[in-house]
């Protein structure tokens, strides 16, 4: 039981972070543009990827508090993750010029996708009470 408690509060501290670095998407695509942004420049998609990896972000942050409560979200994030991490690196592979994605949002979304996988349990689990906590 000690294990399981364990492992939701790292679950809660991993939700926190990947909700940040989600929410800091821009500020990143602003300081380490060849492993945040892809060529050519689109403006357009860059705001609708900001605008949904923020909202991602902020949602995963909430989700924090109880995961329990939210796994569908966290599970949600896990396979999008998952899902666009490879693709984005087969297109970082095959073209040279994005390779440094490998190291830049590639990297982040399967560091998310580890610990997410890692950390959330496969079933609901039964909620604690507040004594528990």
């Amino acid at each position: 039981m000690e294990r399981k408690k364990g492992k939701r509060h790292y679950l809660q501290i991993a939700l926190v972070l990947i909700g940040s670095v989600f929410l800091l998407l821009y500020p990143l695509m602003q300081l380490w543009s060849s492993g945040w942004v892809w060529l050519p420049r689109q403006h357009e998609y860059e705001q609708m990827m900001i605008g949904v990896y923020a909202t991602l972000g902020i949602f995963l942050i909430r989700a924090a508090r109880r995961p329990e409560a939210h796994l569908s979200l966290i599970w949600f994030t896990f396979w999008s993750s998952l899902v666009h991490g490879i693709i984005m690196g087969t297109q970082a592979i095959i073209d040279p010029n994005e390779r440094g994605h490998l190291i830049g949002d590639v990297a982040a979304l399967f560091i998310a996708v580890v610990l997410l996988g890692w950390l959330t349990p496969q079933k609901r689990v039964p909620e604690t009470t507040e004594v528990e906590r």
